[in-house]
């Protein structure tokens, strides 16, 4: 039997996250052991010490949710968040490079996240549903060459999430080299191990509970 929650990145992310639902969120972590939790920069700092001690890794998002941001922005952002104890990175692409096919912007962009995180894991958010098949090709490409550790479909705040076909060919693209994060609208164990099947070895959601105990959600609004 699959063990899911070791791929689970148990996510809760938005304008209006308070720290009970954190609470609720460290506590799902820990007695679910997924593989991390992750949140607004704004709680890591909290949500680093609550997991001292447990095999559950803090995880937050830089340039979120569009990715416009500056690449010193980004820098500062990735460099606050890992003295604040982050075990991980998701940053998010800035589609203007991808769209311009500018490629030496786009390794830029990443490798100064990739620099600033000194080690730590660094997943890259493509938002593929605003890409071609080809785009997400050329993202893929760069994010190796700038020596990130995953490419990652989507931040679940754009027009779609992940697809299987989308994991598919991100996965074709990047072999072994680095891993792929399947992320939005992962709401059911189906989704999850369909996504696994395709190439992921992560899965983003704020689903995790449901997945994990495959229940279904009559109302479900999956973000990330």
């Amino acid at each position: 039997m699959l063990s899911l929650h070791h791929y689970i990145d148990h996510t809760k992310l938005g304008p209006n996250v308070s720290f009970q639902d954190i609470d609720q969120l460290i506590k799902e972590g820990i007695q679910y052991q997924f593989k991390s939790l992750c949140v607004n920069s704004h709680f890591v700092s909290y949500v680093s010490k609550k997991l001292k001690n447990t095999k559950v890794l803090t995880c937050t998002v830089v340039g979120f949710p569009h990715g416009s941001h500056s690449k010193e922005a980004k820098m500062a952002e990735t460099k606050q968040a890992i003295l604040d104890g982050a075990d991980e990175i998701d940053m998010v692409l800035n589609l203007t490079y991808i769209h311009k096919k500018d490629e030496p912007s786009t390794i830029e962009d990443i490798k100064s996240v990739v620099e600033a995180a000194d080690g730590h894991c660094v997943k890259v958010i493509l938002e593929t549903c605003y890409l071609s098949q080809e785009e997400i090709v050329f993202a893929c490409q760069c994010a190796m060459k700038a020596g990130a550790h995953f490419v990652k479909t989507s931040t679940g705040f754009g027009t779609a999430g992940a697809t299987v076909e989308h994991v598919a060919l991100m996965k074709k693209t990047v072999g072994d080299l680095m891993e792929v994060k399947a992320s939005g609208g992962i709401s059911n164990q189906e989704d999850a191990i369909n996504m696994i099947n395709a190439g992921a070895t992560r899965l983003g959601t704020s689903k995790g509970v449901l997945i994990v105990e495959n229940k279904e959600n009559s109302n479900v609004n999956t973000t990330y």
